[in-house]
């Protein structure tokens, strides 16, 4: 298993202890084979050729507090408005907390969605993941991106894992669009699938490809389904992955300038995803869990001061790193947790789970940035109008990468699934 380790370990308040979600690998069933994932490639819808746009998904595992981010109340109550200052931006009227001035100096490369309305309010990430409580059980956002996209050389799907946050389901588990569609995690042999071992020449390697057919006798006329055709063809695109060797380079960071490296620091996982998606990866999942996560039932405010630096410090680089590389309009970037916190402070000076209103981070991928969109009453608890939803922010980015948020697929009893209910993107992101 391949581990980015982080401050140790923490836990949240449903009692289950995790490891720091910049733990990297384990989704539930040992990541894909080349088998698996190749698969995909034969489930690509009729759509010709999509955008090739990429999305990096980042969570902030436990419920970040919306009021002391992004979505401030100086005019608010003592028990509610807490301990921290908003400071002014380089966008007029966008006001964010005080411990993140390095994002305040670049607030015209993001939006800030306020007074998103989450249905859930216990640490499930499948809303976040899919669009919908566990209960639906509906694909990731990832896995339908595979399924419509299918795979050339690189694996359309990965994720840094940790998203379960120790619910027994995967939460970025394909369901019904099936395994081929399970991210690719690069970690333990995943990730030693990657390379040919040494003692394996590329010559080598097509004379294994001529025995293993020649092994191969199975009279392809009683293959009434195509299947053994199809498994040919996912054969021969093991060895173009073997043979590119893209995605085994992204993972190599020490191919990255050293200058580069020290800019990122220990967030080693954000420079990985943005190599991943220049390799070629449609989507990428990581989490950020900082200094102990965002579940601040108690002390929100001392957890928030030594979160909040880290965190203002490594989205800073990531986002002006994808600036400079030129890769603002075909990266999009959603950063989010399962929730907002609630307006109140509680005597132990936490933030309760409050799924009525919560914000999110949204940048590049061609939108509309360097605005805000929603507002919330005057304690931050509930949306000013009609709040956006959860799939509303995951129609838009649908909408990033060309796909219809309309498109239906059969589940296991050939019922027709869409991809989401409220199918409408944020008209002010992508107009």
């Amino acid at each position: 298993m391949l581990t980015i380790r982080g401050e140790g370990s923490n836990s949240y308040c449903d009692g289950v202890s995790r490891r720091n979600f910049l733990r990297a690998g384990a989704l539930g069933l040992a990541g894909l084979t080349f088998g698996d994932v190749l698969r995909a490639r034969a489930e690509q819808t009729s759509a010709s050729k999509l955008s090739r746009k990429a999305v990096i998904m980042v969570y902030l595992p436990g419920g970040p507090p919306h009021q002391d981010m992004y979505d401030m109340k100086p005019d608010a109550a003592g028990e509610v408005r807490g301990e921290f200052k908003p400071i002014r931006t380089n966008v007029p009227g966008m006001d964010i907390c005080e411990l993140m001035p390095l994002q305040a100096k670049i607030a015209d490369q993001f939006a800030i969605v306020r007074g998103i309305k989450f249905a859930n309010q216990n640490h499930m990430v499948d809303e976040v993941v899919t669009g919908f409580p566990a209960a639906a059980y509906r694909p990731a956002f990832g896995s339908v991106v595979s399924r419509v996209r299918g795979m050339d050389t690189v694996p359309p799907y990965v994720s840094f894992g940790g998203l379960d946050l120790g619910n027994p389901i995967n939460p970025e588990a394909p369901k019904y669009l099936g395994s081929p569609h399970r991210p690719f995690t690069p970690s333990g042999p995943g990730r030693q699938n990657l390379a040919l071992n040494p003692a394996v020449s590329l010559e080598k390697l097509d004379d294994r490809k001529k025995l293993l057919t020649a092994f191969d006798h199975m009279d392809r006329s009683l293959d009434r389904g195509d299947m053994m055709a199809g498994m040919d063809e996912f054969k021969t695109r093991a060895f173009e992955v073997l043979r590119s060797g893209r995605v085994k380079e992204a993972l190599d960071l020490s191919k990255e300038p050293e200058r580069i490296r020290e800019k990122y620091g220990k967030n080693t996982q954000f420079l990985l995803a943005r190599r991943l998606v220049e390799a070629g990866v449609s989507v990428v999942t990581l989490g950020y869990a900082g200094m102990g996560g965002w579940d601040t039932h108690q002390k929100n405010f001392p957890a928030m001061r030594k979160m909040l630096p880290g965190y203002d410090e490594a989205l800073t680089t990531f986002l002006t790193d994808l600036r400079d590389r030129g890769l603002t309009d075909d990266v999009a970037v959603v950063v989010w947790g399962e929730f907002g916190r609630s307006p109140a402070i509680s005597s132990d000076g936490g933030r309760d789970h409050w799924p009525e209103a919560g914000c999110a981070l949204l940048a590049g991928g061609g939108m509309r940035t360097g605005q805000v969109i929603g507002a919330t009453d005057s304690t931050a608890a509930r949306s000013r109008g009609n709040p956006h939803s959860v799939q509303n922010v995951l129609a838009t980015l649908y909408k990033v990468l060309g796909i219809d948020p309309a498109t239906c697929f059969n589940d296991h009893g050939g019922r027709p699934q869409y991809l989401l209910d409220e199918r409408e993107p944020i008209e002010q992101l992508i107009g």
